[in-house]
């Protein structure tokens, strides 16, 4: 069983309320009360990342796209490579979901 380094009485009760909600709305209006703008732009845009680094797309062209600092991506690699999983996990149901592409899709009009 996984354990977190940072596993607390809080942490778990954050991880019970996530767990909680039932719907894509429930999960905004969390956020919103929650998080910062810049705390939310900051967890969407590394997210946009992992999927970006899974489709093997380059660094600069990452940064490029997202706006991400390269320390940024190179964190967000360290985790898809060496983490806890969470980043897999949730990329591969997002794309079972279909929510996500594995590959970057073409532009047709090429």
């Amino acid at each position: 069983m996984f354990t977190p380094r940072w596993k607390n009485e809080q942490t778990d009760l954050l991880m019970e309320a996530l767990l909680s909600l039932q719907t894509r709305e429930e999960g905004y209006r969390l956020l919103e009360d929650m998080l910062t703008v810049q705390e939310l732009k900051s967890i969407t845009q590394r997210l946009e990342v992992a999927v970006l680094l899974r489709r093997k797309v380059t660094y600069q062209e990452i940064a490029q796209r997202t706006g991400a600092s390269t320390a940024t991506i190179s964190r967000v690699n360290r985790s898809l490579q060496y983490g806890a999983e969470g980043y897999n996990l949730t990329l591969d149901r997002l794309q079972q979901a279909g929510l996500i592409q594995q590959k970057e899709e073409k532009d047709s009009n090429v």
